[in-house]
């Protein structure tokens, strides 16, 4: 059962493809540019994609990224030498964010 909102869309949607408003469309036949959003809490992913189209990414997204990279490259790491220096730099990252949250909440409380 569609509300009449979606049945309204329906109606424009179809309308447009009969007067071939939707052909030409840039990017038509491509596949889509889908970025993988799984690590953003799920709260926070219609922000960070307006702030990261923007130009901006907060400080403690950046970080989590950072975080996430280095969590791979060690998973993949062979090199017992080059693995404990990248699990150092993953313990500073971490403690970074960490001091960082509790920097924000802190804010949010006052």
């Amino acid at each position: 059962m569609h509300t009449i909102i979606e049945t309204i869309a329906e109606a424009k949607i179809r309308e447009a493809i009969e007067k071939g408003a939707l052909d030409n469309l840039p990017g038509k036949g491509k596949p889509l540019k889908l970025e993988d959003l799984s690590r953003i809490p799920e709260e926070f992913r219609a922000g960070y994609i307006l702030l990261k189209n923007g130009g901006y990414i907060p400080e403690e997204m950046a970080l989590q990224n950072k975080i996430f990279h280095y969590r791979q490259l060690i998973d993949q790491c062979c090199d017992v030498s080059e693995k404990e220096t990248l699990k150092k730099e993953l313990s500073y990252l971490n403690l970074k964010h960490s001091l960082l949250m509790e920097k924000r909440k802190r804010q949010s409380i006052k």
